[in-house]
C-alpha cells in the first residue's frame, strides 16, 4: 500500500462494531471471525492490515516480525477503539462510505429514483441518499449521524487527530421492507 492509497482493514472476530464504523467513515473493513491462522494468512494475501484485540495474535511470528502488518486496539470501548485507529493510521473521513452489513462502497443514488424505497419523512427531509449495489440497502445522512459522527469528526477534527471531509455522503441504513 502506498501513501495514496486508503488503507483496507480486516478485523478479527472482536472488533465487530469498530469494522461498522470504520465502513461508516468510508473504509474498506473486512470482520471476520475466522481463526487466527487463517486471519493472518489473509491479511497476508490480502494485503490488509488485521486489527485485533487478541493478544495471542500479535505473538504470532508473521505478526511479531512485521510481514502481517497489525495493530494491537487496547480499548474496549468502540469510540475510543475509533479514535485510537484514527489516530494511529491517520485516517480521514472518505467521501463515500462502505455499507455497513457488506463491506461494498456505496452507490450514490438520485433522490427522485428512491421515493418510493424510503419513509415519505425521509424523502421530504434529505437530499443525498446512497445504496449498497449488493443487499440494495439505502442510506441517508439521519439522525444517526448528527448523533454520533458529526460530533464525533469534531471532537477528532479538534484534536487534529482526523481531518473530516466536506462532502455530504455518509449515510444512515434503511432496511427495505420485503
Amino acid at each position: 500500500m502506498n501513501l495514496s492509497e486508503s488503507p483496507q482493514f480486516l478485523l478479527d472476530h472482536m472488533l465487530g462494531r469498530l469494522a461498522k464504523y470504520l465502513r461508516f467513515l468510508g473504509y474498506d473493513a473486512l470482520f471476520t471471525k475466522e481463526d487466527d491462522d487463517l486471519l493472518i494468512s489473509r491479511a497476508l494475501r490480502e494485503g490488509r492490515i488485521l486489527l485485533t484485540r487478541d493478544t495471542g495474535i500479535v505473538k504470532r511470528r508473521a505478526v511479531k516480525s512485521g510481514r502481517v502488518k497489525s495493530y494491537y486496539v487496547h480499548s474496549d470501548d468502540v469510540l475510543k477503539q475509533l479514535k485510537e485507529v484514527a489516530n494511529k493510521f491517520h485516517l480521514s473521513k472518505k467521501e463515500i462510505p462502505y455499507c455497513t452489513i457488506c463491506n461494498i462502497r456505496l452507490v450514490k443514488r438520485e433522490r427522485e429514483k428512491i421515493k418510493d424505497r424510503v419513509p415519505s419523512y425521509v424523502y421530504k427531509t434529505q437530499k443525498l441518499f446512497g445504496e449498497c449495489p449488493s443487499c440494495h440497502r439505502i442510506y441517508w445522512r439521519g439522525t444517526h449521524w448528527k448523533n454520533f459522527f458529526q460530533s464525533f469528526l469534531e471532537e477528532m477534527e479538534s484534536q487534529k487527530l482526523v481531518v473530516t471531509s466536506k462532502d455530504n455522503a455518509s449515510y444512515q441504513q434503511i432496511e427495505e421492507s420485503k
